[in-house]
């Protein structure tokens, strides 16, 4: 799959849609939708499903490492929430620069600090799951290409060594996508 086609196929979401017209306008740099909104997608498209089903949230991560404060996070938090807030859906907006400050805390390991969004995006546990599409230009990051999602491919990414979240993560996506397989790195 190549990224015109991956950015055709989470387009067909409509809140996908939505989010990647309206964030420009929020006023954050460096904000990409990302995750789940995005594979998933693909992955109902795969098996004949409505674009959104089994979506829990959406993703917005943004990199500010002027203000790593909670407070300023929570006001970006309520202005996204504010601004699509007609979508009915669960937004889950992090700051990338401040995630090593409470990753811990939250998992039980440390996080490294990172330096851009795009790096918080290639932090995921399962590879194909790392992907992200850039509000305003469209610009589609997949660190480990896009193929995982495409062939239904599950594998640990190698930057992250928490096994039995991944095990756990697989399992949840393979009760709701069935035709996904496992595979080793």
């Amino acid at each position: 799959m190549d990224a015109a086609a991956f950015a055709d196929i989470i387009r067909q979401n409509r809140a996908n849609r939505a989010l990647l017209e309206r964030l420009p306008a929020i006023g954050l740099g460096d904000v990409w939708l990302a995750a789940g909104c995005l594979f998933q997608t693909v992955w109902n498209h795969q098996m004949g499903r409505p674009p959104d089903e089994q979506i829990s949230d959406y993703d917005l991560f943004y990199h500010d490492p002027t203000d790593v404060s909670w407070d300023a996070e929570d006001r970006v938090i309520r202005r996204v929430a504010h601004a699509c807030a007609d979508l009915g859906v669960t937004i889950e907006v992090k700051n990338q620069a401040r995630v090593h400050l409470w990753y811990r805390d939250r998992f039980g390991t440390d996080y490294p600090a990172l330096r851009s969004s795009e790096d918080g995006i290639g932090r995921f546990l399962v590879r194909g799951t790392c992907v992200g599409v850039r509000a305003g230009c469209g610009r589609v990051f997949a660190p480990f290409g896009l193929d995982d999602i495409a062939l239904g491919v599950l594998r640990p990414n190698p930057d992250v060594a928490l096994t039995a979240r991944f095990a756990e993560k697989c399992r949840s996506y393979q009760r709701r996508w069935p035709h996904l397989r496992i595979e080793a790195g």
